[in-house]
């Protein structure tokens, strides 16, 4: 790293970055906490999304015993055709949407399986689409978990090292100018004495 140099150039530098670093900072701090307010609401999103999955479960526990026949084939009954994500960016971070699901439900003949396999076929759908919802809310979770680390990181640089070094580097520039400048009243003063000293004898 370059040597500070103690002059009045180097101390203009000092103060034009730690204007800098200082006007940069309260922007940075509101990206943090912008972002830190969405991590919070996406956990939320994707806990409620759990919570619903668990009730269906539930709820298809309680509801269609009868799934375990084993002699009433329902396999592929529902399958996931097609998911379509657009992007949202929030303060420069690229989030996944969901824009659409595509659920196919498998044709079957209606007098040739139980009534109930209506009702098992639509919260089969259900239970999909909430997969697909849990996973993408996972994604933007994961990416707002790294663009918080990443901005908090910044903000800790500027804030813990940039603007203290650059307060240090003008506190240490002015002392240095100001001893100088003391140092030089002082050898004015001694080489006027010694000049007067000198014309007197």
């Amino acid at each position: 790293m370059a040597r500070l140099q103690l002059n009045k150039s180097s101390l203009a530098r000092e103060a034009k970055s730690l204007r800098t670093y200082e006007r940069f900072l309260p922007s940075l701090d509101l990206k943090r906490q912008q972002l830190m307010a969405e991590r919070a609401k996406a956990g939320h999103a994707l806990a409620e999304t759990r919570s619903e999955m668990e009730t269906l479960a539930k709820q298809v526990g309680r509801t269609l015993p009868m799934l375990a026949n084993l002699n009433i084939d329902l396999t592929g009954l529902a399958r996931l055709t097609d998911v379509r994500l657009g992007t949202e960016n929030l303060v420069g971070t690229h989030l996944p949407v969901i824009e659409a699901v595509d659920i196919e439900v498998r044709p079957y003949a209606l007098l040739a399986k139980p009534h109930w396999v209506d009702n098992a076929a639509a919260m089969l759908r259900e239970m999909l689409e909430l997969r697909v919802r849990a996973q993408v809310e996972e994604r933007r979770v994961a990416l707002l978990d790294a663009a918080v680390k990443t901005i908090t990181q910044r903000v800790n640089l500027f804030d813990k090292v940039l603007i203290p070094k650059a307060k240090a580097n003008i506190k240490r520039i002015r002392i240095y100018l100001s001893d100088e400048e003391m140092a030089a009243v002082v050898r004015s003063k001694i080489a006027k004495r010694k000049h007067a000293t000198a014309r007197s004898a």
